[in-house]
């Protein structure tokens, strides 16, 4: 956690956002606006849907407009921040080969985020900081079974029971027939059905005809419109230029490696003499690790070795978890990111706050260890645990 103490409040909050549009845009390809006219997709049960749309010619290639939403971060929560493309919302442009090759660019009167990714790699270049984000992705191993060896589509059987499954931890509505971009689709919604914390529900459109996911979209609770979204108001299928997705950001840029944050090789699974267990990692790190058996009624359920230094606890289970993240202490005062956050106070014990309409981060330092908890719970609850960790 030393990059976050090292960043600016600015930056710190563009990682965040750089983040979540990578996991949408990773989700989907393309998205669109829903609610257009035009013509809808038959009513079906949604495996079928998702079958018959899979079984569809895939596209050679995608080009959209794009409209991103970002209401994460409650209005004058993160003072002389909100210029930037990722933090208050943009209008951009994406394109996508079928080979795994894509390009988001947003732009904003703050200047242009541009993200780009292949099948082992993202890149994110924010240009409000001049900054490169960059993340290698875990490398993916297939049975030959597998239907994107085959270049089959999922049987019917197979996506049932995927379905199955997801039901007995969330809520999925059926395949809604819509029109998005003008084209036929279908609309899902997921709920989880256990504790979310703040997510209320999740939206998803596809392409009834091509499989090509057409709409991303994140409510927190109580909600009706959404926190994080990626857009579409206009979308094209056909060839796209390798020179649209072979983008390169600016050599003078500063390039942050989120690949190195827990000190092992992404690619690789992390999975490599892995140190668990309280006693183990205890033995591992040089600071004492506060890790109760609950923590505001959870139960510890994990606690890992991160990097050569740092542990790793999670208490509860799902998105209604909480992370903390220990390692000692330094001998510097707050800085950067930490001191331009508001300060709540835990049992005397000055900790710097990060809420958002998803969940709440707090970071402190206390009897030889910094300290950052992280859970989908409001500030109140997020405050009543650290209190717990003494």
């Amino acid at each position: 956690m030393k990059l976050f103490r090292a960043l600016s409040t600015t930056r710190l909050v563009a990682l965040i956002a750089v983040l979540a549009v990578v996991a949408a845009g990773s989700a989907a390809l393309a998205v669109a606006a829903s609610g257009g006219g035009g013509p809808t997709p038959p009513a079906k049960p949604l495996a079928d849907a998702i079958h018959d749309s899979l079984a569809g010619t895939a596209p050679a290639g995608i080009t959209a407009d794009i409209t991103f939403t970002n209401k994460l971060f409650p209005s004058g929560a993160l003072s002389g921040a909100a210029g930037s493309a990722l933090l208050s919302g943009a209008t951009g442009r994406l394109w996508a080969t079928n080979d795994g090759r894509g390009r988001l660019e947003l732009q904003s009167t703050a200047g242009d985020v541009q993200i780009v990714w292949n099948a082992d790699k993202v890149t994110a270049y924010d240009a409000t900081s001049n900054t490169v984000y960059s993340f290698t992705l875990p490398k993916q191993t297939a049975s030959a079974g597998d239907a994107k060896d085959t270049g089959m589509p999922p049987a019917l059987s197979e996506i049932t029971k995927l379905l199955t499954d997801l039901s007995t931890q969330a809520t999925v509505s059926g395949a809604q027939p819509d029109n998005v971009a003008n084209q036929p689709a279908y609309t899902v919604t997921v709920s989880p059905k256990h504790d979310g914390g703040l997510l209320g529900y999740a939206q998803l459109a596809f392409d009834a005809a091509r499989g090509v996911p057409l709409r991303v979209a994140i409510y927190a609770q109580g909600s009706s419109t959404p926190t994080l979204a990626l857009e579409a108001t206009n979308i094209s299928y056909g060839a796209v230029s390798p020179s649209s997705v072979d983008v390169s950001p600016p050599a003078g840029a500063k390039v942050v490696d989120l690949s190195s944050i827990t000190g092992k090789d992404a690619g690789t699974g992390g999975q490599a003499n892995q140190v668990t267990g309280l006693p183990a990692v205890q033995a591992a790190v040089d600071f004492p690790i506060a890790a109760p058996d609950t923590l505001v009624g959870l139960p510890r359920q994990h606690v890992r070795l991160v990097g050569s230094n740092g542990a790793l606890v999670v208490y509860g289970q799902g998105l209604g978890a909480i992370v903390v993240y220990e390692h000692k202490a330094g001998t510097a005062s707050a800085s950067g990111v930490i001191a331009g956050l508001p300060t709540v106070s835990l049992n005397g014990v000055t900790a710097h706050e990060l809420a958002t309409q998803l969940g709440t981060v707090l970071e402190w330092q206390q009897s030889g260890r910094s300290v950052v908890l992280a859970g989908s719970l409001p500030p109140a609850a997020a405050e009543a645990a650290a209190r717990e960790l003494k």
